[in-house]
């Protein structure tokens, strides 16, 4: 199912008449502007007269047009704009004046060539809300590429993923540029509570790095509190037994017991009830103690039937466990479970796309799809006619 934009009796979004000036390209950024879009912002996204890198980054494409792209500028209006160039510096300098929020990611000092750093910004609009997300701070790693990749080796997360030890693996998405867009949101959302309260702006800053750090939980505890350096353990869990990938008879399936008694109902399941009460398994650290040894044990059973009828069987009995899908069956189950994972938007002239729908909740003020991704440049001309008249 796919819902329609919404009719302008819809109620009132939580941050409508909040003006954003996305400076962002790529991915953090955009994600970030890209949810206060939804929740309502205008946001205005300023672009290199290139454009955002990413509408290059393709395939795939969707009428012509780079998916990378589609997926994190819907809901904002294209202003191209040479920052060489001083009428266009003007006009950019225009809306920063006017703006609730401005969100960068270039890197440190790259603002302050153009007069819009956080400390001119502010002086330009007291009320001004200023984000900064980068890839190792503004201090001693400001001169850092932050590049997804690169944050997952130096940040730990591959040394934790991966099929065993020595292999390292990325993730299968820029999952530190997703989790560090969420953090600048937050950020932001705070911001402007203290704003309205005080009228006072600030400078919110972000980074990959220590995003990464916090966004390792866990593991990132047992070493600040333990002074243990997990490593890699494939699909095993360092502190839950059994949490990880089985070879059902078709395909993989993933059983994630998260305690004794869900673990005796696997068991009586698996016709193996013995194991429950065995010494070495009967509690969940016996379990991790004796992983290998359990694993096998378990995986001898489980490979005697499909993961489909391992699902059905299990999934009563209270036992975690699910099939290892592909995207395709992630939002067919999404849609059969009617949590409407797509939201369908257009434009004049353009093709209906099918973008995913932004995954929060609100039963008075729910996101809203206004726009589709924009063209390059396709509000330049009205946006400057807007900055050149009265405020």
């Amino acid at each position: 199912m796919t819902h329609d934009r919404p009719s302008p009796a819809d109620p009132r979004s939580p941050l409508d008449g909040i003006l954003v000036a996305d400076f962002g390209r790529v991915l953090a950024a955009p994600y970030a502007t890209m949810l206060l879009a939804d929740l309502g912002a205008d946001v205005i996204k300023i672009e290199h007269p290139d454009g955002d890198d990413t509408r290059a980054w393709g395939p795939p494409y969707a009428h012509d047009e780079a998916t990378y792209f589609l997926s994190v500028n819907r809901n904002k209006r294209s202003f191209q704009a040479d920052l060489r160039q001083p009428a266009t510096l003007g006009h950019v300098t225009e809306l920063v004046r006017r703006a609730d929020v401005l969100v960068e990611n270039f890197r440190p000092g790259t603002m302050d060539k153009y007069g819009l750093g956080p400390a001119e910004a502010r002086r330009l609009n007291p009320g001004l809300v200023y984000c900064s997300v980068t890839g190792f701070g503004a201090g001693k790693g400001a001169a850092l590429p932050g590049y997804d990749l690169l944050l997952q080796a130096v940040g730990g997360l591959m040394s934790v993923t991966g099929p065993g030890p020595g292999q390292p693996v990325k993730a299968g998405v820029a999952l530190v540029d997703v989790l560090t867009g969420l953090h600048a949101t937050v950020g932001v959302l705070a911001a402007l509570r203290h704003r309205d309260a005080t009228g006072e702006g600030q400078h919110v800053e972000v980074n990959l790095l220590t995003t990464l750090l916090s966004s390792m939980v866990n593991q990132s505890a047992g070493y600040t509190l333990a002074g243990a350096v997990p490593g890699i353990l494939g699909n095993r869990h360092p502190s839950v037994a059994p949490y990880e990938l089985f070879a059902a008879a078709d395909r993989p399936i993933v059983v994630a017991v998260g305690n004794d008694r869900q673990f005796a109902a696997l068991c009586r399941a698996l016709d193996v009830p013995h194991l429950a009460t065995d010494p070495r398994f009967s509690t969940n650290s016996g379990r991790v103690a004796h992983c290998g040894r359990l694993a096998a044990l378990l995986g001898e059973r489980l490979r005697q039937r499909t993961a489909a009828e391992w699902f059905e069987l299990l999934t009563p009995l209270g036992v975690p466990c699910g099939p290892v899908n592909d995207l395709a069956d992630a939002f067919a189950l999404a849609e059969r479970l009617g949590l409407d994972p797509l939201v369908r938007l257009d434009g004049p002239g353009e093709e209906p796309m099918d973008l995913v729908a932004n995954p929060i909740g609100l039963s008075r003020t729910p996101p809203r799809y206004r726009r589709r991704p924009p063209r390059l440049g396709e509000h330049t001309d009205d946006l400057t006619a807007w900055l050149e008249g009265p405020p």
